[in-house]
C-alpha cells in the first residue's frame, strides 16, 4: 500500500518483498506502522502479495527493513 523497499526473486518464482522503510528526517505516511515482509508467487495467474507472519519474540515495533536477500542451500 505504501510501496516496497526491495524484492528478491527465487529461481522457483517466489518473490520476497520488504516494505516499511523509514528514513530519519523524512515524513512517513504511516509513522507508527512497523516494517513488513511479503511473499508473492509469480507462478500464479493473478499473483498477490501476502504479508508473512513474523515470529513471536521478534522486536517488530522497531523493524525497519532496508533491503532483502535470500540464501538457498
Amino acid at each position: 500500500e505504501h510501496g516496497s523497499e526491495d524484492i528478491d526473486i527465487l529461481p522457483n518464482g517466489l518473490a520476497f518483498i520488504s516494505s516499511g522503510l523509514k528514513y530519519p528526517g523524512i515524513k512517513s505516511p504511516v509513522p507508527d506502522k512497523p516494517g513488513e515482509i511479503f511473499l508473492m508467487d509469480l507462478n500464479e495467474d493473478n499473483p498477490r502479495a501476502v504479508e508473512l507472519r513474523i515470529s513471536r519474540g521478534f522486536d517488530l515495533a522497531s523493524f525497519n527493513p532496508h533491503g532483502i536477500s535470500t540464501y538457498t542451500d
